[in-house]
């Protein structure tokens, strides 16, 4: 059939290609000698030189191949070829055997447009166009296996009194000193609000869960005044496992007042390792505990107070190494009135319906600490956020807010009294 194709070949009128072309016949690139029918018999007769056709195109750093034609069987020659070539992009198929071309071929601009190659989309889409939304099933799950949480099995039946509170989920009287040990365990699993309280890379309980701790144990007793609460070490929350928590309170030393120390062991720690303790106070009766009036709260905002831009806060305490996440993120709007700041704090959606658990729910009580940043409370210079270590003086009136108005006021270099009440 040779001669008979050379006589077609020599009917056809050639002329140099404008875009460069790399040959099968001789594994280079081509000029002039596609301009004759004898080279077009060669490309008939002679060897395939593909595999040096691939090898010349990277050598001009060609990165994106395109078959064009029915179907997708060199493409997979071509990774071949290129021995693993891990600087090739993508080599694509624009048709593909059995399928539409239409779609085979907008696919295929698709992966080279994703491979960071220019697509000329107005040629292949003419006329007015508009963005739409990416669908949305291919990411929307719905989970239907239902959570058994650990350690949700009945307390009573281990001997211990029930509680009905996220920290803690039991209790044990203490025989002749009538203390009481309240238990408990934290994780990321059954508390994930405690990941967003991250100071220098790790998830940290807030100081307002310590003092939460201390509040419930003071309730189990017949108190409801924290007379003083001092934190020792901080406690970090593992990402996978839990720590064990637990409250004890001691007996009445004849004053009215009981030691309260809050300590944590790893659940999955050796028989023989220690507790840590990480907090110690004393707890009042409630015949001793004094009522607050709730000055300066009830019109809000404050009058002839000036507001304080908080938009950036978080962005600017995250700057020096505080990243708290969405749920600790709750403070509203502030204001400077002579020494004082007020703010108002709201929960997260996420944990709203958390709050009536709580005495006040740690995220929101932490963040109406963070009014104290708004303010002139101490002598030194230091400008970055402070984390509360001693906390005295402390009763809990009304529970399960979810929104609160606050005021901090300076009662010595570092020391602040915070006032905070519910909208009622």
């Amino acid at each position: 059939m040779l001669e008979e194709f050379r006589q077609v070949a020599e009917s056809i009128a050639y002329s140099l290609p404008r875009v460069p072309v790399v040959s099968n016949v001789t594994g280079e690139v081509a000029g002039e000698e596609l301009c004759s029918a004898g080279y077009w018999v060669a490309h008939v007769r002679e060897t395939v030189r593909f595999a040096d056709g691939v090898r010349c195109l990277r050598k001009w750093d060609v990165t994106r191949f395109v078959e064009v034609g029915p179907d997708g069987a060199l493409t997979s020659v071509v990774h071949e070829c290129l021995d693993d070539d891990e600087d090739v992009a993508i080599v694509v198929p624009m048709l593909r055997g059995g399928r539409p071309e239409p779609e085979s071929a907008v696919l295929a601009l698709g992966h080279l447009y994703a491979s960071g190659l220019e697509v000329d989309w107005p040629s292949l889409f003419p006329g007015p166009r508009r963005p739409v939304d990416l669908p949305t099933y291919a990411f929307q799950h719905q989970r239907y296996w239902l959570d058994a949480g650990i350690g949700s099995g009945d307390a009573s039946s281990m001997g211990l009194d029930a509680l009905r509170h996220p920290l803690v989920g039991a209790a044990v009287r203490v025989p002749d000193t009538g203390g009481v040990v309240l238990t408990g365990r934290l994780s990321m699993q059954s508390h994930p609000w405690l990941a967003d309280h991250s100071v220098m890379g790790m998830a940290l309980l807030p100081g307002t869960a310590f003092l939460e701790l201390a509040v419930q144990a003071a309730g189990q007793v017949g108190c409801d005044h924290v007379e003083e609460l001092t934190l020792h070490a901080p406690l970090v929350v593992p990402e996978r496992g839990g720590v064990q928590v637990h409250v004890v309170v001691g007996a009445d030393d004849g004053s009215s007042r009981r030691p309260v120390s809050v300590y944590s062991r790893p659940e999955n720690g050796a028989d023989d390792q220690d507790s840590i303790r990480h907090a110690s106070g004393v707890l009042l009766s409630v015949a001793e505990a004094e009522r607050v009036p709730v000055e300066g709260l009830q019109q809000w905002p404050p009058p002839d107070a000036q507001p304080v831009d908080v938009d950036t806060f978080y962005e600017q305490v995250a700057s020096d190494g505080f990243a708290y996440g969405p749920v600790f993120r709750g403070l509203r709007a502030a204001w400077r009135s002579g020494g004082d700041v007020f703010a108002e704090v709201a929960l997260a959606d996420a944990v709203v319906g958390d709050a009536a658990g709580f005495g006040v729910h740690p995220a929101l009580l932490d963040a109406a600490l963070h009014a104290v940043g708004l303010g002139e409370f101490f002598d030194d210079d230091v400008v970055v956020p402070r984390l509360p270590f001693v906390w005295s003086g402390v009763s809990v009136f009304a529970s399960g807010a979810a929104v609160l108005r606050v005021r901090v006021s300076r009662v010595g270099d570092g020391v602040v009294s915070v006032l905070v009440a519910d909208a009622s």
